[in-house]
């Protein structure tokens, strides 16, 4: 069910709380201001503009820094009262430089400060790139990237033979657990040849509305077996 610009729930100000969101990865990047210009600009242009309480004028995200939201879709709120913006954002989102704006954890929320506020698979990617630097003793992944392509291959295999003799006959916590172990060593694999999930999730979206067949049909031939 969709929702008119005039329904929309502007404050006394003639502005709406705009959340921009990683449409990928779910990563929230930054919340704005927009009034019912910047978000008509917002949905003509498809790159993210927001109304600046301070300057008091509309600003495009990225107009100085080149790190644009460029928008897939908007969405409304239940109460028409808050902006959701799915975009691909380009380079950091916020002004200090980092991917987004949420980096101050409340020491009262968590006894573990994070980095950076990011959904679980960013943050695992992130463990993993640290783990990188450590020494094989000390850490599993590390001792698998050292092992190279072989290692890994093996059990990604491994892994993913114990997740379908799960599926088969065993309880739904043992299903999940092994589709744990199976993510985990999927990006250990992207790891080694420094590639992101992100990408992975890329790949997916352009598969979005596409079927399976077509899909398949429409990709490049893999590359012959060596005799």
């Amino acid at each position: 069910m969709s929702i008119k610009q005039e329904d929309l729930k502007f404050d006394s100000a003639g502005l709406i709380p705009a959340i921009a969101q990683d449409w990928l990865t779910g990563e929230v990047r930054m919340m704005a201001w927009m009034d019912r210009a910047s978000l008509q600009a917002t949905l003509e242009t498809k790159r993210a503009t927001f109304f600046s309480r301070s300057r008091q004028r509309a600003w495009v995200k990225g107009e100085e820094s080149g790190n644009f939201l460029h928008v897939r879709d908007v969405y409304a709120d239940c109460d028409g009262d808050t902006i959701l913006v799915l975009c691909e954002p380009v380079g950091p989102s916020c002004h200090t430089g980092r991917r987004n704006c949420f980096f101050q954890p409340l020491a009262e929320s968590t006894p573990e400060e994070e980095p950076l506020a990011a959904p679980i698979l960013a943050r695992l990617e992130r463990i993993l790139i640290d783990r990188q630097s450590s020494t094989e003793g000390k850490s599993y992944t590390k001792s698998l990237l050292s092992a190279g392509p072989p290692k890994i291959g093996a059990k990604v295999r491994e892994e993913a033979d114990e997740f379908a003799r799960a599926l088969e006959g065993e309880t739904d916590d043992r299903v999940v657990e092994e589709a744990a172990d199976v993510l985990y060593h999927l990006l250990v694999g992207l790891r080694l040849r420094d590639q992101s999930v992100r990408r992975v999730f890329a790949a997916l979206g352009r598969r979005l509305g596409v079927g399976g067949h077509e899909e398949k049909a429409a990709r490049a031939p893999k590359a012959p077996k060596a005799e």
